[in-house]
């Protein structure tokens, strides 16, 4: 299966750390939005879209970079976070990238989150939140959810 994954991990690495282990199984490489070969993108079974949460959304680079897609032939995608405080489910924050990649031609078939350390107002006044993430049980819980994605494609016609 080839694979790539696009991180926008700007903070203190949280989503980097998530995207490499995921990388690892996957067999992905692990790219910055502007460093994405759009040809390389375009010939991948999975695609991988992820970054830190900002004010309840994904970074602005993915973002523009994803609104900057052609649209094209379904491609399988995945979306991954981490964040300081947990996805609501009554107002995901996966929810509007997913649609715009669903707009863009991808098919999203799965969703991952995790906490990580933040230090966003007025979480620095006090030190931050979540130091210790993302820590070994969510970066067990990462491999384990990108191992789920490879049996699924590879059970695929």
């Amino acid at each position: 299966m080839k694979a790539v994954i696009v991180c926008a991990s700007v903070s203190h690495g949280n989503t980097k750390r998530v995207a490499d282990v995921m990388g690892q199984v996957l067999e992905a490489r692990v790219v910055a939005p502007e460093e994405v070969d759009m040809e390389e993108l375009f010939t991948c079974e999975l695609v991988g879209f992820g970054s830190g949460i900002f004010s309840g959304r994904f970074h602005p680079r993915l973002r523009q970079f994803v609104r900057a897609l052609p649209t094209g032939e379904r491609r399988r995608a995945f979306v991954f976070a981490t964040s300081g405080l947990p996805e609501l489910q009554f107002r995901p924050f996966t929810r509007p990238l997913v649609r715009l990649l669903e707009q863009k031609g991808f098919e999203v078939s799965h969703t991952f989150s995790c906490r990580g350390f933040d230090t966003w107002l007025p979480f620095k006044l006090v030190g931050g939140l979540n130091k210790e993430r993302p820590n070994g049980t969510d970066l067990a819980a990462a491999r384990a959810f990108a191992e789920g994605l490879r049996a699924g494609i590879s059970a695929m016609p």
